[in-house]
């Protein structure tokens, strides 16, 4: 076969798969807490940060990005398995011109769903705000390409937000006696924040969000801080439990009625408490040395307190599940990430986000 044909074939198939790339690029969104901050709080003056050693100590770089973890978080990871760019910070000044297209994190470290949550960290920004920032981002964007296109931009994003378990843990459960808790039982508290929640996901589906992946909280009592202050023998702390347990069937059942009213599976449920439990409850089968023990810190457990340059640190952080206090290991976000891509309805309802893409791709 003539050369100049074959590589007219050569050339012609890397169009092919740059076209196809092209396709399926989209812009990726992300709100909620400090598991999925990328370093928005490094640009406020707040106590909730991570811009020190020995935070990012295997992130490519080996600096502090304002990521609670020691190398990646799960938006990273999610960008990773869905061939995007990893999304930067909103208050980065680096986020304008064409970088805006492949979307903004607009997370904070400290929120919780209520604006109230959190206020002990001083400045963070609370979800309401991070909401207007996502209005803000998309006159910015329809600024570059117009409105219709913007309009399109947003339709075809895939938006995650994952946030609730500060609500728990930095204010109902905070200190003995909270005004929460003197306000509601945890029953209705739990009513409370799903109606509240409701508000936030209405909102962002108002603003276009047409594909939105919601996480649940994670099993909170078993975090390394929790067993430090509340647990007996190493036992998960029960009360933060039966808040998870409370308040997760709470969520799916909001997602499901979301989904109902508008007549589309917009929303997908990602249910953490599960993929953490996996490997909480049998460490030694997904390659950990430990799932109570955090790999940075000081105290019982090594929770105590904040992982510091002084703070206890493991060398190895792929055997511990919890790289600080209340944060998983960057191996951990990737087992999460796995469950999240192609896991079963068990994890994630009603299609892992490996499915949803291939529906919107045909569609």
């Amino acid at each position: 076969m003539d050369s100049s044909f074959l590589l007219l074939l050569s050339l012609l198939n890397l169009v092919l798969v740059f076209l196809s790339s092209q396709a399926e690029a989209r812009a990726f969104i992300v709100f909620g807490d400090s598991l999925v901050d990328n370093g928005n709080n490094d640009y406020l003056a707040t106590t909730a940060r991570a811009d020190s050693y020995p935070y990012g100590i295997d992130y490519p770089t080996h600096r502090p990005t304002g990521r609670f973890s020691n190398g990646l978080n799960i938006p990273d990871i999610i960008s990773e398995q869905i061939g995007s760019e990893p999304t930067l910070p909103y208050l980065s000044p680096e986020l304008n011109g064409e970088r805006l297209l492949v979307g903004a994190n607009f997370a904070s470290a400290g929120i919780g769903i209520l604006n109230d949550t959190g206020i002990q960290f001083l400045f963070v920004i609370r979800m309401f705000q991070q909401l207007l920032y996502f209005e803000q981002y998309q006159e910015r964007v329809s600024a570059l390409i117009g409105p219709e296109q913007t309009q399109q931009l947003v339709n075809d994003a895939l938006i995650l937000i994952t946030v609730g378990g500060n609500d728990f843990v930095n204010n109902y459960f905070l200190i003995p006696f909270s005004p929460r808790s003197r306000q509601f039982s945890l029953p209705d508290y739990v009513a409370y924040l799903i109606s509240e929640y409701r508000k936030i996901l209405r909102r962002i589906y108002e603003l276009g969000g047409r594909r939105v992946l919601v996480t649940g909280t994670g099993p909170m009592g078993c975090v390394p801080a929790e067993l430090a202050m509340r647990s007996i023998n190493g036992e998960c702390a029960p009360q933060l439990q039966e808040a998870t347990n409370l308040f997760n069937p709470r969520l799916s059942q909001l997602i499901n009625d979301l989904n109902n009213e508008i007549g589309s599976d917009v929303f997908i449920f990602a249910n953490a408490f599960d993929m953490h439990m996996d490997f909480i409850s049998d460490p030694q089968a997904y390659g950990f040395v430990s799932s109570k023990i955090a790999c940075c810190g000081q105290g019982p457990y090594n929770g105590i307190g904040l992982c510091t340059p002084v703070s206890n640190l493991c060398p190895n952080r792929d055997l511990f599940a919890f790289w600080d206090a209340f944060h998983p290991s960057e191996k951990a976000n990737r087992l999460i990430v796995q469950a999240i891509m192609t896991g079963t309805t068990k994890y994630i309802n009603p299609v892992n986000l490996s499915t949803a893409m291939a529906i919107d791709f045909r569609t």
